[in-house]
């Protein structure tokens, strides 16, 4: 890989190839940042390159982007980056050898993120993502290499920008280059010690930005004003903002079964109840949380709603979250609300590896790989029902993110189970 050392350039930094080649600079010496162990990526590039191994890749490209089911994806898992300047980026992960982190930007931009990255990072240059990768295979005597291309989100199970594939297929026209799907899930979904440490940040994160919105909700208040009260808690620790679904409805004239994924200029009024979902992340972790809010004391049949179905209904389902308990188990107990008279949104609980993913249960369908099935410690899983009134009319999402433990489940987003109220 062509670079230039820092005493070439110094001198001539309005040079763009100088610019966008430069290593070793002098600039942010004393930047910190919250990362994880050596240790603890070494297991995670041993792993990656064991099931290498097993599919008989020579060389693995790991995306990741910003968009809310990328979240930076293997990418990130591999790097400690996280991404927003570009569709994607790459994590290069050779059977053996030093892996390379291939950044969007050029200069101070790659070289603060030299600071932060765990791998060797090395500039795209404006968007040459295969020129880039193609030099750094080739000066390792790589280009007849068969490259396996990680899905950049196991969602919706999307890829990388077709023109990066034709790319990099005419500049390494011996090499065999093939999309691999379902890579990262598995070796993910089990959360490592260190790992566990970072999601629970991100779950006191969540229950700051739920206090915070507690906190700001009164009559003349908007929508959108709750979604910078929440969005600031998180910032000002360090977090990332995944999503903030916020809506709110007349408790006594409601109309409104979940959250406003668009938070509006919808004024609050007393009697109003506010339906929530939040994610928050702390270094590509994230956890979520949802607990209605009362703007003013609940109204009877709300409060009644909340104490007789809501509430009990998640604690009959929380219940079969331990080690050794099933999926099925769990679909099973969300009969509940049906049973006591009401409804539900579909969706009763799902996985998070860096973002919502795989297991995804609800009433009607259940959808996990075969390893998951029974819960093992470590995995990640956001239990969340959303009872709805049985003429459809107001829903009560409540949701909280638990890790399954050795002997049960702890709650990342731990909070008193209460329906909250906003005074003034």
């Amino acid at each position: 890989m062509k670079t230039f050392p820092w005493s070439s350039v110094a001198h001539r930094l309005d040079n763009r190839e100088a610019y966008g080649r430069l290593v070793g600079s002098p600039w942010f010496p004393d930047a910190e940042y919250a990362t994880f162990s050596a240790a603890e990526f070494e297991r995670r590039y041993a792993a990656t390159r064991a099931k290498m191994a097993r599919l008989g890749i020579d060389v693995l490209l790991a995306p990741g982007g910003p968009h809310h089911w990328s979240f930076g994806g293997g990418m990130l898992w591999l790097s400690g980056h996280w991404n927003w300047h570009a569709a994607v980026e790459y994590v290069v992960v050779p059977a053996e050898g030093e892996p390379a982190l291939i950044y969007s930007q050029v200069g101070a931009h790659v070289e603060a993120t030299r600071r932060a990255a765990y791998p060797t990072v090395y500039s795209a240059r404006g968007g040459k993502f295969s020129e880039t990768i193609a030099e750094f295979l080739i000066s390792r005597g790589l280009q007849q290499a068969r490259i396996g291309i990680a899905e950049s989100d196991w969602q919706f199970h999307e890829y990388v920008p077709v023109n990066h594939v034709e790319k990099l297929s005419e500049l390494l026209p011996q090499a065999t280059i093939e999309l691999i799907p379902h890579f990262f899930h598995e070796l993910m979904y089990l959360k490592s010690a260190e790992e566990r440490l970072f999601v629970k940040k991100a779950g006191d994160l969540c229950v700051q930005a739920l206090l915070a919105i507690r906190d700001r909700a009164r009559p003349g208040v908007t929508e959108y004003e709750l979604k910078a009260a929440a969005a600031k808690a998180i910032l000002e620790e360090d977090g990332i903002i995944d999503f903030l679904i916020i809506g709110s409805t007349p408790m006594d004239r409601p109309a409104q079964v979940f959250g406003n994924p668009r938070p509006s200029h919808r004024v609050l009024k007393e009697g109003d109840i506010i339906l929530n979902e939040l994610a928050a992340g702390y270094q590509g972790y994230t956890a979520q949380i949802g607990i209605p809010i009362c703007v003013g004391e609940p109204t009877p049949r709300v409060r009644q709603f909340f104490d007789e179905v809501v509430l009990p209904g998640f604690l009959h389902m929380e219940r079969t979250l331990y080690p050794g308990g099933t999926l099925k188990a769990l679909q099973e107990s969300g009969k509940f609300f049906r049973d006591h008279g009401a409804q539900s949104r579909p969706i009763l609980l799902h996985g998070i590896d860096l973002v919502s993913n795989s297991p995804h249960v609800g009433l009607d369908e259940l959808k996990a790989y075969e390893y998951e099935q029974v819960m093992k410690p470590g995995a990640c899983l956001m239990l969340e029902p959303c009872p709805i009134t049985a003429d459809g009319c107001l829903g009560m999402f409540y949701g909280h993110t638990y890790i399954v433990t050795e002997d049960g489940a702890e709650c990342m987003t731990s909070m008193p189970h209460e329906l909250l109220v906003a005074r003034w």
